[in-house]
């Protein structure tokens, strides 16, 4: 299946003349306005038809009021060679283009002047059908006949009405999860943010595609505004970019949805976004054709001290708990950057092993340090000039403070040469997961911001050390783009150690990677499965579930089938060691992962999940829940309901998102036994009762249409 190209390709193509425009028409313009219109929202942006300002006067959702924005917000800000650009300045139209991407998105570009012709400006609009979601992103030009410096860049910037904006606001950051009142200013978490009225129970949800450390959403921090972009130069990761004469730089994509009539921000986390991220924003997952539903992983107890003898038992007890996909971790090459097989380990090389766990029915994977290598590695000897410089210009490892291990820079060669150990060992040996780990920009380990990015002086690929941050993160993605250009069924699980922070996930990498490996929640008992579904929790009404790729629960722990059921709600992944497992356990492993595997073929619910109605954030003395409904089809899905501790031992479940005129059964996972019936209508009013008699414990349920 076609992947979507990278950022830059991406723009060469977006910006196409009307004859070639399908049938909608979401752009109008005249030469005082631009009106962009999808039939769910409404963005006005005043044109300075023969000189002046270019702003947004308004933006609305179509129906209904909407009391945020000023009638003059200033629509972008940048500084250029230290100079300060923002749509509140000086500029001249140059053209407007209607665009279209490969997405379905529609809208328009607009070509602008500043008024000391220094700067030619591109801003493109996309909207999308039957959602109130603008997507935007800038194309920044350099006029001035020399190199310069392009830094503390806001794609997006609202000016709000004072006061009742401001003062009763809810912003709710960290995925939308986390709710504060007053002044915020976001970090890398803030892959999505809304800003929520509750009085007037509208709100703006703002959703950031910049990379990592580098992305950037405040809230009425300086000045009563809302902005959203990359980092600004003052900033603990800072944002900057050097454009050559005459070249261009593209910003990411940012988008925002305007909302009214809704009493929660929820609300629109369970129903707007995640259409809008599975359908248009061309992640990974959602170009998959086959989507995993059970992984096995052997880091966890075996570390590094595997063998073929130890992974071909592994794999065959794993077959036969009915595991669909298994990886081998860290252990198998004999030091970090040639990545050449342990031959004392695996004396018949890797080939055999994979093609053991194919003969047993599953994908085999593998794991790789994507920028690492050893002192002693023939690589780092024969091209220490690849390798990260720190501020003293000596060798640095910024994964952890122990040069036993080095850091290479992807501003160098050395993309090309991981590129190709990769693609041999996906297209020579078969691999159908990579697990590319380690730190390549900042460090989940390491504290300040010293130790992050490259300090060299002579890498091609970047000029100083802050432009190092955005470019490396940059190549990573094209890497990753040419891997699957090469082999589309590959799943790269991008672990949160490469994306530079603890747990972190977000648009830029789900564009270009399928999964990450966001935790390493250890031991046996319930606090485990509480820690997966408080991961699940977070995350998912932000990103897709099945990207949540959560470790480390064991196969053989007490309790294990608790562990599946958390894990019901994200990516299945399991550890630990199956041989230890009896005849009887095996058999029921098999049971759930061939239960995971007919709601897939039947649901699709690797693609959906939204919250529990009623049911809140995981947490001791409590009850949560999850449903994984497929809004398309309204076949039905899966429910996961689970008792933490909570007093009561039974609650009423209601189910969202089913067709309201079809009738719907209850099945409980495994049992096979029909529980409840009813219309999707009535089963949204007032659902069905579950019991668990134990204080930590959990059922699963596949609701189906009749």
């Amino acid at each position: 299946m076609a992947r979507k190209v990278n950022l830059f390709l991406f723009i060469s193509f977006v910006i196409v003349y009307s004859n070639l425009f399908a049938q909608e028409n979401y752009a109008k313009w005249s030469a005082s306005e631009l009106v962009l219109n999808n039939g769910q929202v409404k963005r006005v942006i005043h044109l300075p038809a023969s000189g002046g300002q270019y702003f947004t006067s308004e933006y609305k959702p179509v129906a209904g009021d909407f009391k945020y924005f000023d009638k003059k917000s200033p629509e972008f800000q940048f500084e250029f060679d230290e100079k300060v650009y923002s749509g509140l300045g000086e500029w001249t139209v140059k053209n407007i283009q209607k665009i279209q991407d490969s997405k379905s998105g529609q809208g328009a570009a607009v070509t602008l002047l500043s008024g000391d012709k220094q700067v030619e400006l591109i801003v493109n609009y996309l909207l999308y059908p039957d959602l109130p979601v603008v997507r935007k992103s800038l194309t920044i030009k350099n006029l001035t006949g020399r190199d310069v410096q392009l830094e503390s860049v806001d794609i997006e910037k609202f000016k709000v009405t004072p006061y009742n904006a401001t003062t009763f606001s809810w912003v709710c950051h960290d995925y939308g999860r986390r709710r504060s009142i007053g002044p915020y200013d976001g970090n890398m978490q803030d892959a999505l943010v809304t800003v929520h009225n509750s009085d007037w129970k509208q709100g703006i949800v703002i959703g950031n595609e910049a990379s990592g450390v580098v992305k950037h959403t405040s809230v009425f921090w300086d000045e009563p505004v809302i902005l959203s972009g990359l980092t600004h130069k003052e900033a603990r990761f800072p944002f900057r970019k050097y454009i050559k004469k005459s070249d261009a730089f593209v910003t990411p994509q940012v988008f925002t949805m305007v909302y009214n009539n809704h009493k929660d921000p929820d609300e629109i986390l369970n129903s707007a976004v995640p259409d809008f991220i599975r359908k248009h924003m061309g992640i990974c997952l959602s170009e998959l054709e086959q989507k995993p539903t059970f992984i096995y992983n052997t880091w966890v107890p075996f570390r590094k001290d595997i063998n073929e003898k130890l992974v071909m038992e592994l794999a065959k007890a794993a077959a036969d708990a009915g595991m669909k996909e298994f990886i081998i971790d860290d252990g198998w090459a004999d030091n970090y950057g040639d990545w050449v097989i342990d031959k004392k380990k695996f004396p018949n090389g890797l080939k055999p092993v994979f093609d053991y766990i194919k003969s047993l029915g599953m994908k085999p994977g593998l794991w790789v340090s994507v920028g690492s290598a050893s002192p002693d590695s023939k690589v780092y000897q024969a091209h220490p000039e690849w390798f990260v410089l720190d501020e003293k210009q000596q060798p640095a490892n910024l994964h952890e403070d122990d040069l036993s291990m080095r850091t290479a820079c992807f501003g160098t060669a050395w993309k090309g040469y991981i590129k190709d150990v990769l693609l041999k060992l996906a297209l020579e040996y078969g691999l159908e997961y990579l697990k590319l780990d380690f730190t390549v920009v900042t460090s989940t380990y390491r504290f300040g911001n010293k130790v992050t990015g490259c300090y060299a002086a002579r890498h091609p690929g970047h000029r100083d050390h802050h432009e190092s941050l955005y470019t490396n993160y940059e190549e990573v993605w094209k890497l990753f783009d040419e891997l699957h250009a090469a082999k589309p069924s590959l799943f790269i699980d991008c672990t949160f150690e490469t994306m530079g922070g603890l747990q972190l996930i977000d648009y830029a990498m789900l564009k270009h990677a399928e999964g990450d490996w966001l935790s390493n929640f250890y031991g046996p008992g319930t606090q485990v499965d509480l820690r997966v579904r408080n991961m699940a929790w977070w995350r998912s009404p932000a990103v897709p579930a099945t990207a949540l790729v959560i470790g480390n629960p064991e196969m053989q722990d007490e309790g294990w089938a608790l562990h599946i059921k958390s894990l019901a709600g994200a990516l299945p992944i399991m550890l630990g060691d199956p041989r230890k497992l009896s005849g009887q356990d095996l058999k029921k492993y098999r049971g759930y992962a061939d239960w995971l595997q007919r709601m897939e073929n039947r649901h699709q619910i690797m693609t959906y999940r939204q919250d529990l109605a009623g049911f809140g954030e995981p947490k001791e003395g409590a009850w949560d829940g999850f449903q994984r409904i497929n809004t398309e089809s309204k076949s039905g899905g899966t429910i996961g309901v689970f008792r933490q501790g909570g007093t009561d031992q039974e609650r009423q479940v209601t189910i969202q998102y089913l067709d309201p005129n079809k009738r719907y059964t209850i099945i409980e996972a495994l049992t096979e036994k029909s529980i409840a019936s009813g219309t999707g209508k009535e089963l949204a009013q007032s659902g069905f009762r579950v019991k668990l008699d134990e204080m930590y414990d959990g059922k699963l349920f596949e609701v189906m249409v009749e």
